[in-house]
């Protein structure tokens, strides 16, 4: 089992990367049982939207 500190860092790193299936799985298992890192999840992928809306062509 991977800890929260790993699914943080697939979390940020999934912004910027495709994850493999094997760390799909690990980050959908983990967030099923940790509610600290499924919020975790929600702030960084609403950072990212608004990163979005203010710099549209940055990828």
């Amino acid at each position: 089992m991977k800890t929260c500190k790993d699914i943080s860092g697939l979390l940020s790193e999934s912004m910027d990367r495709p994850l493999t299936w094997q760390e799909r799985w690990a980050v959908r298992m983990h967030l099923l049982m940790c509610r600290h890192c499924s919020r975790f999840q929600q702030q960084v992928h609403f950072l990212h939207k608004a990163a979005e809306r203010y710099y549209p062509n940055k990828r």
